[in-house]
This record gives C-alpha cells, sequence and structure tokens, in this order.
C-alpha cells in the first residue's frame, strides 16, 4: 500500500473507532461536577509546566481565537487552567494546567473503557495483540511527530523574539 492509501485509511478508520468508544460524559473526580468534553479535549492539550499559546491552540484545534478564549474563560473561573501574558511578547497569552485542571486531564479518557472493552472483545486473541501492535507503532510516530513539531514551533518563536527585539534596537 502506498503512502497516500495508508493515509486514507487511517483517515478512514480512527473516526469509526473514536466515535465508538469515546465517552459522552465527562466528572471532575474530586467535585463530581460535569465538565463538557469540548473542555476536557482542550485541558488534554495543555501542560501545567509548559505553556501554550491560546491563538496555537485554537489553530490547531480548528476553532477561532475567540471561541477558543470563551472556553478558557470557563476553565479558568472553575480553577482549572492560568492565563497569563508571554514574558517576551505581551500580546501572547499562555495557558497552563492548575493542579485540579491536570488532576481531570489525568483521570479522564477520550475513550469510555467499558466501549473499548466491547470493541477488543470482538476480536480473536490474535487480532487484539495485532491491533494494540499497530496502535503502539502509531502512537510512537504520533509522539515523534508532535516533538518535532514542538521544537519547530519553539525555533520559530525564538526566531521571532529575536528579529522583533532586532527591529526595536535599531
Amino acid at each position: 500500500m502506498r503512502n497516500k492509501e495508508i493515509v486514507n485509511r487511517v483517515l478512514e478508520l480512527y473516526p469509526r473507532i473514536f466515535h465508538a468508544c469515546h465517552s459522552r460524559h465527562v466528572r471532575d473526580p474530586k467535585t463530581r461536577e460535569a465538565v463538557s468534553v469540548n473542555q476536557v479535549r482542550v485541558l488534554d492539550h495543555l501542560d501545567d509546566v509548559e505553556p501554550t499559546s491560546l491563538t496555537g491552540l485554537a489553530r490547531h484545534m480548528g476553532v477561532s481565537a475567540s471561541t477558543m478564549s470563551l472556553t478558557v474563560d470557563r476553565l479558568v473561573r472553575r480553577g482549572y487552567v492560568t492565563r497569563s501574558r508571554d514574558v517576551d511578547d505581551r500580546r501572547v497569552v499562555n495557558l497552563r494546567l492548575t493542579a485540579a485542571g491536570a488532576r481531570l486531564r489525568d483521570s479522564q479518557s477520550v475513550l469510555d473503557p467499558k466501549r473499548v472493552m466491547a470493541m477488543i472483545l470482538n476480536l480473536s486473541p490474535a487480532d487484539r495483540d495485532d491491533a494494540v501492535r499497530g496502535l503502539a507503532l502509531l502512537a510512537q510516530a504520533a509522539s515523534k511527530e508532535m516533538l518535532a513539531r514542538s521544537l519547530k514551533t519553539t525555533s520559530s518563536r525564538k526566531q521571532e523574539t529575536e528579529s522583533s527585539r532586532g527591529r526595536r534596537s535599531k
């Protein structure tokens, strides 16, 4: 199978798995308050140490900055996210998870374990092993891709900051 065909198969198959197994309801394990799946998806993209820019997150998730800002406002009010201005560029709004946000993110999965189990039980033991091996390979490749993208973004941001500083000093 050629690369383009492989991509098309992944694009065809992944949504089927997601729709069959995704969680419908999310609750904070400490407060038991309901949190929207959309808000949890945002938390899944944030870290409690490394900041993520609001506009970068919006772009990545395919929504406008204003839409993302509304979602983040709710997460900030509920104590799951902090918002701060970037030290090097005050126009940039950085987001970080709070301890409560990390707790919620880490306690949840976009996939419902019961639904995943039901799906897996439809496979033979050999097919289960093959499926997990295939997913592990895709996850490993995804981690490498995310790291490469992160390094590229960090390098690009650093170049922009240095370029900006150079223009100001002239």
